[in-house]
């Protein structure tokens, strides 16, 4: 059966799309994707069998829908449909309907997704089913927001509630360390349309973050999963994974086995947890309700991820017991050698534990196209980012 895997958000260094394809071209499933146009890494891949134009957004949801009615058409027979963004699994089980004749997903509560992702709901969720989140406020006006300042303490961690509807420019979470700061982010809400903003009391780092991935059948069930720690994020302190490493942690794996179901999700899962030593809980910081971008991290013993683990599952064949590859190591080298060399102390260990990597993001020894492109464009877009520096310079000088 061949997959189509639909990303909605631009952004042509998205690892995660790539793991992707390599994951199932190495199976030798035939992959297609939606990718941006022009020369990006994914595109590049020998083991993308075909790339597809981008489509609307999904706020155009009958618009999307056409668009992926005529991939079908091209692609000529029913494909598994995977989501790599937010936005596109809401889109998914909103508009089942009106996908599932060329198209197979793993059946879902169609409000489930858009429930858990959206960090505001996913509050209310949380607290209504005992799950352990940190304290956290939804401030309405500069009042309520100083109050809340206040309350939970600087620093402390700034979120939109509805990150897929952001631009561009914006950051979906920020670690703010004084109040101008907050009071900045809280004014910049009034020229987004991606719903409140959420403060939440910093959990002190001592004892980790960690995630989970895995992949859940119709009756919630996990039929793959594994716990990584976090070792290094870009941004730091408040973002995605450019080193993890694959750890046995069962109070954790059972943990998030338990949020998932009760929250009534089913299919791929990316969740993010911060360790409190003081209490010894984990509190639940982000529910990602598709595939997370470091899912190559959990390729077990046999060749057996949660991507593979949906692919088997939908095509109705059986699924072999997980065997565990802990200590495995992931490492996204462009982000990751980019905050090293900018600490120079800490570059040597940095670089070693890059070449000792099990798996590295964009560098394979069967498809090193897409390292290359990856690095044309990081140099693009560093010295386009330092030409509008150099201009800003210049308008503040005169």
């Amino acid at each position: 059966m061949p997959v189509l895997l639909l990303r909605t958000n631009r952004y042509p260094l998205h690892h995660g799309t790539l793991g992707a394809i390599r994951t199932l071209g190495r199976a030798g499933i035939e992959v297609h994707a939606i990718v941006e146009p022009g020369l990006t890494p994914a595109a590049t891949s020998r083991h993308l069998d075909r790339g597809h134009p981008w489509g609307p957004s999904p706020e155009s949801p009958r618009a999307l829908a056409d668009h992926l009615r005529d991939i079908a058409e091209r692609i000529g027979r029913v494909s598994a449909l995977v989501p790599l963004d937010d936005a596109g699994a809401i889109f998914i089980a909103e508009n089942a309907g009106a996908l599932h004749e060329r198209f197979v997903f793993p059946k879902q509560e169609s409000a489930v997704p858009r429930l858990v992702a959206d960090k505001a709901s996913l509050l209310s969720e949380a607290h209504r089913n005992d799950i352990t989140v940190p304290l956290s406020r939804i401030p309405r006006d500069r009042g309520q927001l100083r109050a809340a300042v206040a309350e939970l303490g600087l620093p402390l961690i700034m979120k939109w509630a509805r990150p897929w509807l952001l631009s561009e420019a914006r950051r979906s979470t920020t670690f703010v360390t004084t109040a101008r700061q907050a009071e900045r982010i809280f004014d910049a809400s009034a020229s987004e349309d991606a719903g409140p903003l959420v403060l939440q009391k910093r959990i002190r780092p001592e004892g980790g973050d960690w995630f989970f991935q895995g992949y859940f059948d119709v009756g919630s069930c996990c039929l793959f999963g594994g716990t990584g720690r976090k070792h290094a994020a870009r941004p730091a302190r408040a973002g995605h994974t450019i080193a993890g490493e694959w750890v046995h942690n069962h109070q954790l794996e059972e943990l998030a086995q338990k949020v998932v179901q009760i929250l009534g999700h089913t299919g791929l899962v990316d969740l993010d947890f911060r360790f409190e030593r003081e209490t010894g809980r984990y509190h639940l910081l982000d529910f990602n309700p598709r595939l997370g971008a470091q899912f190559r991290l959990f390729h077990d013993r046999q060749g057996l991820d949660p991507l593979r683990t949906l692919h088997l599952d939908l095509s109705g064949r059986p699924i072999p017991r997980q065997i565990p590859g802990y200590g495995r190591s992931l490492i996204v080298e462009n982000h990751y050698l980019q905050q090293a060399l900018a600490r120079p102390a800490r570059t040597p260990s940095a670089l070693r534990r890059a070449r000792r990597a099990d798996e590295l993001a964009w560098w394979a020894r069967d498809d090193p196209r897409p390292f290359l492109t990856m690095g044309r464009l990081s140099l693009k877009s560093l010295s386009t980012r330092g030409a509008v520096r150099n201009s800003r310079s210049r308008k503040e000088a005169s």
